[in-house]
């Protein structure tokens, strides 16, 4: 084991970035697609207001992460990891739901070596204080930010909503398959 530390974002990267969608459809009787998400805040892309949203999220949040599918590939390539590198999952999500978020890894067999929700989208901080070499994120200026702040390669998992031009050291991958082509490149033991 070496002391090699990934910093990895959990919802649209580890989970589907689709993961939202069935749920907004049904409550909100929409037929939204991937496609059709051009900006992190989902409120753009149908006719709601950002407080409506936010009070439908909150309650539905824990049945939604509950139900969160995994990215393909996700799981052979963390489990890989977890062999070679300390995993250490950053998420915007809150303490609210640490019991469902840990039941979710339990039901993916996913391991790691820490978990922390930290209720906001500021992940600098956690990142620093934890050490991380790597980071693995699907929110577009979280990669920006975390790669500038801390000089670190971060990984930015490509989405309609993140298309923004970034800096050299935000590396687009399309799928796990790709994060571990780069890593195994960069970061080989």
């Amino acid at each position: 084991m070496t002391n090699v530390r990934f910093g990895i974002d959990i919802d649209g990267t580890v989970t589907s970035p689709t993961s939202l969608l069935p749920h907004i459809n049904s409550a909100f009787k929409t037929n939204l697609q991937l496609a059709d998400i051009k900006e992190y805040d989902l409120t753009k892309a149908f006719d709601i207001s950002q407080e409506d949203f936010y009070t439908w999220f909150k309650k539905s949040e824990p049945h939604i992460y509950a139900t969160s599918p995994i990215q393909a590939n996700a799981h052979a390539v963390l489990s890989a990891w977890k062999e070679k590198y300390e995993l250490f999952f950053i998420s915007a999500r809150g303490e609210n739901v640490l019991d469902v978020t840990l039941n979710w890894f339990k039901e993916q067999e996913l391991l790691y070596d820490h978990i922390e929700l930290i209720g906001s989208h500021n992940k600098i901080e956690t990142a620093k204080r934890h050490g991380v070499h790597v980071f693995f994120e699907d929110k577009h200026d979280n990669a920006v930010e975390i790669h500038e702040e801390l000089d670190i390669p971060v990984l930015l998992f490509n989405t309609p909503y993140n298309q923004q031009p970034a800096p050299k050291g935000v590396i687009r991958v399309n799928n796990w398959l790709e994060a571990n082509k780069w890593i195994e490149k960069e970061f080989s033991i």
